[in-house]
């Protein structure tokens, strides 16, 4: 039987972190969001108390961006697409000497972007770093689930039963791959996800473990466009018998005039530091104070991340941690 992975909060050996690389995706916002990447890396890093850093460039000159602003992590060179790592890279299941990295199809989030490497690149990661690597037949992100260690986890509807990943998959179908591929026992289906999510409502955005059983999710504000999507999620998490946490949404964020799916759900776990998303709300530093309520033993810091979003994603999106 499958071996459910750690879960986030548990001590990790490193983590990957997609380093922003193609001038023709990123065009002006390119130097910024590297320089917001290094910044989380450092962060995590936490001058040595954190897991090693692994920043994976898709080419030399990107490299060369990457040591510079951040000089304490290891650059992997690996070309890929884009910087997505955590719905590209493998899942880490096991521990000790029976841990592997466990990949899936990537069809581009429903063949929305189809790049170059970004089918390939968890793998070569994978193999890279010395684990066994083994690809699972069907279509998954790692950001579409988030597991508590033990084998529950949250998933979305609109994102696992969309027929643009895996046509013809039905809520059983899905259960009965994730308990295989993953040790799944229980998994806690909510609905949709975030407005405008071009993932098709990943569950890191909308719902996240934070101990064993213990699911945070976020709080309505006034004019909130998600206000339904965590209603109905706070709802099913508590019909599942979890203990539900909630925060404070960062409300109706805009860029251009259009909604973005800005979630302090976004956040990175790691061995010394939390990393949260920043958006400019006044629900920023509530966000972090509530979270550093639930981690007292990590520092929580809040980081802004306005170009790394450009892209469609934030911390959490970017980083795909090796537990011990």
């Amino acid at each position: 039987m499958t071996t459910p992975p750690p879960a986030e909060w548990a001590p990790h050996d490193a983590v990957w972190i997609g380093f922003p690389s193609d001038a023709s995706l990123w065009e002006d916002d390119l130097a910024p969001a590297q320089a917001e990447v290094a910044a989380f890396a450092e962060a995590i890093h936490a001058d040595g108390a954190g897991e090693e850093v692994r920043l994976v460039a898709a080419d030399e000159t990107a490299a060369a961006a990457a040591r510079r602003l951040a000089p304490f992590a290891t650059v992997v060179v690996e070309p890929f697409g884009d910087i997505w790592l955590r719905d590209t890279g493998a899942i880490i299941v096991g521990t000790s000497a029976d841990r592997r990295a466990q990949g899936f199809r990537f069809n581009g989030w429903g063949d929305k972007y189809d790049l170059p490497g970004d089918d390939t690149i968890g793998e070569r990661l994978a193999t890279g770093a010395g684990l066994a690597y083994s690809k699972a037949d069907w279509v998954l992100e790692g950001g579409a689930i988030d597991g508590d260690g033990t084998g529950t986890f949250l998933t979305t509807e609109q994102c696992l039963l969309n027929p643009n990943r895996n046509p013809g998959f039905d809520q059983e179908e899905v259960e009965t791959r994730l308990r295989r591929d993953l040790g799944a026992t229980m998994v806690v289906w909510l609905g949709d996800g975030l407005e405008n999510d071009h993932t098709d409502g990943h569950v890191d955005n909308l719902a996240r473990f934070v101990g064993v059983g213990r699911v945070v999710v976020p709080e309505a504000t006034d004019d909130d466009p998600n206000a339904d999507a965590y209603a109905e999620a706070a709802v099913a998490l508590l019909d599942a018998d979890l203990e539900v946490v909630a925060i404070p949404s960062p409300g109706r964020v805009e860029r251009d005039g259009e909604i973005i799916p800005a979630s302090y759900m976004n956040f990175y776990i790691g061995n010394a530091a939390v990393v949260v998303p920043q958006y400019g709300s006044p629900n920023d530093a509530v966000a972090v104070a509530a979270l550093q309520d639930i981690f007292p033993d990590r520092r929580v810091i809040g980081l802004r991340a306005d170009h790394v979003l450009t892209g469609g994603g934030s911390f959490h999106c970017i980083s795909q941690q090796v537990p011990q």
